[in-house]
């Protein structure tokens, strides 16, 4: 099968990746209320970050696990759109894979308590 050849090489590659990038967030913020919440709780734990008294490398950490989040939930976004394109019908493999999305973005808000408990309490 023939596949179109992409003629854009370096930094008009570089840009045009960077404006896909932008336009999945908006898309994103438009239309996923999950991933709404979760950078509003991005924004106020990354700002949080900055009034405990940790080393910078805790508060990084801190904030990493933070964006980790946003991160796997736009993949679990993804993951539904894509599920949601096939059809609306319900199919065990559909369902199973917006559970495995779904439990992945729970185990990233799981380690940003965890993490963040640790290195305050601790």
């Amino acid at each position: 099968m023939n596949q179109p050849v992409n003629k854009n090489r370096g930094p008009i590659r570089f840009v045009q990746a960077g404006i896909y990038s932008m336009q999945g967030l908006k898309a994103a913020y438009k239309n996923e209320e999950a991933f709404r919440q979760e950078l509003f709780l991005a924004i106020l734990l990354i700002c949080a970050s900055f009034a405990f008294d940790v080393t910078v490398l805790e508060r990084l950490f801190m904030i990493a696990v933070v964006v980790l989040v946003l991160i796997v939930e736009l993949l679990n976004s993804a993951v539904e759109t894509v599920v949601d394109r096939i059809g609306p019908e319900h199919h065990e493999l559909s369902g199973r894979a917006k559970d495995i999305g779904s439990a992945a973005v729970f185990l990233s808000l799981l380690l940003v308590a965890v993490v963040w408990a640790g290195i305050i309490l601790w």
